[in-house]
């Protein structure tokens, strides 16, 4: 894994590395709205975790997280608290630890 200085520049990086596409976290899966699929936690995996800490204020930490499905679909999820401010399911909590 690279260290990168910004969430941004991480971004670009994985974009430029073939991870193209937005992911939200939903409560049972992730979903690309641009495909208007959803990907269950067992169809995908965490390649990539990045984290970055605001300077000002722990409002201000991100997660980065390049993730890739089974079927091959590569993309980005962004969490701007972590995974454990989110009303998710144990299943999406073990896969996004």
């Amino acid at each position: 894994m690279k260290n990168y200085d910004t969430l941004s520049e991480a971004i670009n990086d994985l974009q430029q590395r073939g991870y193209t596409y937005d992911f939200n976290l939903e409560p049972e899966c992730l979903e690309c709205a641009s495909m208007k699929i959803e990907i269950q936690p067992e169809d995908f995996k965490v390649d990539e975790t990045y984290r970055f800490e605001g300077m000002s204020s722990t409002d201000d930490n991100s997660i980065l997280y390049a993730i890739s499905s089974i079927n091959g679909i590569k993309g980005l999820l962004v969490d701007a608290y972590g995974v454990y401010a989110e009303n998710i399911s144990e299943a999406m909590r073990k896969k996004l630890r």
